[in-house]
């Protein structure tokens, strides 16, 4: 009975950083993921390097997007958030 007291508070520790590191980190990934796959061409976004734009062409892992300097290829990782989205986070 003893020994279990022992390990007890270290077991609370690990659930405990479980619960408020590792699962947001998760939710998170998985919203990235999901947000990922549901662009399409014509969406406003903003890349997580600042750059706003519109989605010109997408392709499996890269996306063209058009800014108003012009055309740029990118990772489709490197997409942060539509722009609508960063509007209403603002307000």
């Amino acid at each position: 009975m003893d020994q279990f007291g022992g390990i007890l508070p270290i077991l609370l520790i690990f659930v405990v950083m479980f619960v408020f590191m590792i699962l947001p980190q998760q939710r998170k990934i998985k919203k990235e993921k999901e947000f990922e796959t549901g662009l399409k061409v014509g969406d406003k976004i903003i890349t997580k390097s600042g750059f706003h734009g519109k989605v010109a062409e997408l392709s499996e892992t890269t996306a063209v997007i058009e800014t108003m300097s012009g055309k740029m290829k990118i990772e489709k990782s490197a997409i942060s958030m539509e722009y609508s989205v960063a509007l209403n986070k603002k307000a």
